[in-house]
């Protein structure tokens, strides 16, 4: 057993690779984090370990994460054919229609709600809707830092809920379980804070707003540009909103995460190459492992009659998704899991949990000491990423041993890393959304209220019991502990 020194200095010396290369550089997580897998290996090797034994366990670490792997690249290829099919282009059109200058608060969380859930990213949502939608606000009077914070309540639960989403595959892949079981377990605290921020919108835009007229040019524009029938690029049809519905329906329905997004990728492609002319098997295969992208024609049209705002919108949200475009994550997550193996194996983690674990009394307590975890994480290793995975290999074995379901530490990881990370001004998070939405944290973050609630409700609805699961995924019992 490592001294609880001797794990210490791993995990510092890992702090400080990601602090000096995203802080100072702003360079991706993945290379510091290789830095914080061989500072991981010297000091397995310090205490003995031989190199093969050393190698097997990182070996071991990825074979955890393969099926969430798996789930990423698949995810990836959906993404790609459902824009391909129109079907990403539907749901975001038929959310533009609820914007509404008398609800403009509640309709800019759902705007970016839907968008989020469509494309899986919060920053694609915020780079694109949300600076239109900080210009609307502006054209009604609204404040800056109310509107922004409706735009990242909304962009954020999207991507949590999303599994489309990056940190939605993650979270579960760290923790031990699929990404189905993960969103199921995050429904009743996120769709009540989801609740309380919508009546809270409501209640500012009544009160902030005072009848005056919004120019909103640029969302007709995008939206026309969306639609055929309107000179845009897809043929919009409700039934193109059939595909994420199959997939609600396979999470409802308990089938397992592959065949469940396998199922809306079949069901996206069969509608699009109904309903889009430029939909056949070569653009299903060109785009599944490339992401969707315009072609020369539709690109140039684009340019020459629509505005260099709106062109931005459509490139920047709607060419994305692929086997390429996920290799990011999936690298990350090999990169993140060869640490935890070898800090696994040689006891590394199990020496800081220890003297953790003694602030967690309970499995309520538990919930509430990786939710403070993440929020520190993203503090001191400033990439939400991070403050996923660090907590998550910390602390996996622990939920076991208490008889918690995995699905309780993902939930518990979203709950925290995910969102909390829009609300430090130096995570890279904060630097994104100041500079894309032209606000301050200190000013947006009072009005983040879905980002901040939601730390709040996991720990509340962990105390109460309502979130807590044993091994078999059931109600916890406090004879469910593992021993």
């Amino acid at each position: 057993m490592p001294k609880l020194w001797e794990a210490l200095v791993t995990l510092l010396i890992l702090v400080a690779a990601l602090a000096v290369g995203i802080i100072i550089y702003g360079v991706d997580p993945h290379v510091p984090m290789f830095v914080g897998v061989c500072a991981a290996a010297l000091m397995a090797m310090h205490l003995g370990y031989k190199w093969a034994d050393i190698e097997k366990s990182m070996m071991d670490g990825i074979y955890k994460a393969l099926q969430s792997c798996c789930i990423l690249i698949i995810v990836g290829i959906l993404i790609g054919v459902w824009i391909n099919a129109g079907v990403v282009p539907s749901m975001i059109y038929y959310g533009l229609k609820v914007l509404h200058p008398a609800i403009f608060f509640i309709a800019t969380v759902l705007i970016c709600s839907i968008t989020s859930l469509a494309t899986g990213t919060s920053w694609g949502t915020m780079g694109t809707m949300g600076v239109a939608l900080m210009g609307i606000g502006f054209g009604l009077g609204m404040s800056p830092a109310m509107t922004a914070g409706a735009i990242i309540s909304g962009a954020y639960f999207g991507d949590k809920m999303s599994p489309l989403s990056d940190t939605t595959n993650l979270a579960p892949a760290m923790a031990g379980t699929d990404v189905m079981t993960h969103v199921k377990a995050m429904l009743i605290p996120t769709a009540t804070v989801y609740a309380i921020t919508l009546i809270i919108f409501g209640i500012l835009g009544v009160t902030q707003y005072h009848g005056g007229d919004a120019d909103l040019s640029r969302v007709t524009e995008f939206a026309n540009a969306l639609n055929a029938a309107e000179g845009g690029v897809f043929n919009i049809s409700p039934i193109l909103l059939l595909p994420p519905l199959i997939v609600i329906v396979a999470v409802a329905m308990k089938v397992p995460a592959i065949p469940g997004i396998t199922l809306g990728i079949v069901s996206g492609a069969v509608l699009g190459m109904i309903f889009q002319p430029d939909c056949n098997l070569g653009t299903i295969f060109d785009y599944g492992i490339n992401g969707y992208y315009f072609s020369e024609d539709v690109a140039a049209m684009l340019a020459a009659t629509l505005s260099e705002e709106t062109c931005y919108t459509m490139t920047r949200l709607l060419e994305s998704g692929g086997i390429l475009g996920m290799m990011f994550s999936v690298s990350m997550t090999i990169i993140a899991m060869m640490f935890g193996g070898i800090m696994e194996y040689t006891h590394q983690l199990e020496v800081i949990v220890n003297k953790l674990k003694s602030l967690a009394k309970g499995p309520a307590g538990l919930v509430t000491l990786t939710e403070v975890t993440c929020v520190v994480s993203n503090a001191t290793m400033p990439e939400q990423y991070i403050s996923i995975v660090v907590p998550g290999r910390m602390y996996a074995e622990e939920y076991k041993k208490m008889g918690l379901h995995p699905s309780v530490l993902s939930a518990s990881l979203e709950g925290s890393g995910t969102v909390t990370s829009a609300l430090i001004p130096w995570n890279t998070c904060g630097v994104f959304i100041s500079d894309t939405l032209g606000v301050g944290v200190a000013q947006y973050g009072p009005f983040a209220f879905f980002n901040w609630l939601m730390p709040l409700a996991t720990i509340l609805f962990a105390f109460l019991g309502i979130t807590l699961k044993d091994l078999d995924n059931k109600p916890y019992k406090k004879q469910a502990v593992a021993k």
